[in-house]
């Protein structure tokens, strides 16, 4: 299994735009669309990536208990379809229903979404304020695949109790690690 890390993307970096399909809903779905009222978490996840899945109860577990609180969440996949056809989008509907994502699901067909998110791999997380300014970028937390470390979400949970709370998240921010995302 391939370890990519996280380009860690500036802190600062207003978050950039996008306009992509809903693969659940068959909707275009735009950042601002998203938007919570304390934050937004932009994911980069796939179907097949070991690393997805061994946290993607707690991505769900996650949103469900942040969604409350004003945090939106948005997934993404950036991957090639031609070359993995089990990430394409007919396959990312049956996959969000099956997992319960109370969250869009979109399809980044062009992968322009992933570039100007400088994202790597998969899961791959980024966490803006209010006004779209990034304050987090990284892992869920320390488990990966095999390394016997519950899976948590500590890091990002972390992250965005801080935005809620209004205070400067001064924790040290790892990289996640992950499959590379399957450019084109």
């Amino acid at each position: 299994m391939a370890r990519t890390p996280s380009n860690m993307l500036p802190l600062s970096t207003t978050a950039p735009d996008f306009k992509l399909i809903n693969t659940i809903s068959n909707q275009f779905i735009s950042l601002h669309d998203i938007v919570g009222t304390h934050g937004t978490v932009v994911m980069f996840i796939c179907n097949h990536c070991p690393f997805v899945i061994h946290v993607n109860l707690m991505l769900v577990e996650v949103a469900n208990h942040y969604k409350s609180k004003g945090i939106g969440f948005v997934a993404i996949s950036s991957n090639d379809v031609e070359n993995y056809p089990q990430d394409s989008p007919d396959k990312m509907k049956i996959h969000a229903k099956a997992n319960s994502y109370p969250f869009p699901y979109l399809y980044d067909e062009n992968q322009e979404v992933a570039k100007a998110y400088d994202a790597a791999c998969t899961p791959d997380l980024f966490v803006f304020d209010k006004k779209l300014s990034l304050t987090y970028r990284g892992q869920l937390d320390d488990s990966r695949p095999e390394n016997g470390k519950p899976v948590t979400g500590k890091d990002l949970k972390h992250a965005l109790d801080c935005l809620i709370h209004g205070k400067p998240n001064t924790a040290v921010q790892k990289p996640s690690i992950g499959c590379n995302i399957k450019w084109k």
